[in-house]
């Protein structure tokens, strides 16, 4: 609903307080999450397109279910650091708060897509699908949060331990099911560098952080 309250360039809070710009690290921080989990939606739009038409294949039958998993949990994220540190003490861990358990969920995830599909070793160009497009769209999003977030802790406003990691974790899990969505649809990753720029160099994992 439109109150017009942001039209002096302020934003309020989760828990209330004092409202802060729309400018602030904080508001940059929590956008560019909102960002993230749009560019997921694209994602999972994509497949329930794929869905109707029957077209999804097998192995990434249950993508769409855990890209939203990972859009919800991002709002919890967003809530976290929404949250004036006034307020820190009313964070729940899991509703507004990252917990253990969410990051050691990406862990599990993360591990398992990767021992289920062939890594790249280098760095590849986003497009080879729709869906994959979409997902690499959301990780460098994510990075972005990240290095925003990296800010923040720096200035003692991250209000959990667990936030900075999650996010780290979460882009690499994301760069991975772009590579599975990719490999679903029997398509390989296209490589930053033509064979002939490839000669005589070394490989590098395309999602180093």
């Amino acid at each position: 609903m439109a109150t017009g309250r942001g039209d002096d360039g302020s934003t309020g809070l989760l828990f209330g307080g004092e409202r802060i710009a729309k400018d602030d690290p904080r508001t940059e921080a929590y956008g560019s999450i909102d960002e993230a989990v749009a560019a997921l939606g694209l994602a999972r739009a994509e497949l329930d397109t794929k869905a109707r038409y029957g077209t999804v294949p097998g192995p990434i039958g249950g993508l769409a279910d855990l890209i939203l998993r990972i859009q919800r949990e991002l709002f919890v994220v967003g809530a976290e650091l929404a949250t004036t540190p006034e307020a820190w003490d009313r964070l729940r861990d899991g509703e507004t708060r990252v917990s253990a358990e969410m990051l050691s969920g990406v862990d599990t995830l993360l591990a398992e897509v990767e021992a289920a599909i062939e890594m790249s070793r280098e760095f590849v160009v986003p497009g080879e699908t729709r869906t994959s497009a979409a997902l690499e769209l959301a990780r460098t999003i994510l990075r972005r949060a990240e290095r925003r977030v990296v800010s923040l802790e720096r200035a003692g406003m991250v209000p959990g331990r667990y936030l900075l990691p999650y996010l780290n974790r979460l882009a690499d899990l994301v760069w991975v099911l772009a590579r599975a969505a990719e490999q679903s649809e029997a398509r390989a990753a296209t490589p930053a560098r033509t064979d002939r720029g490839r000669r005589g160099h070394a490989t590098t994992q395309s999602n180093s952080s």
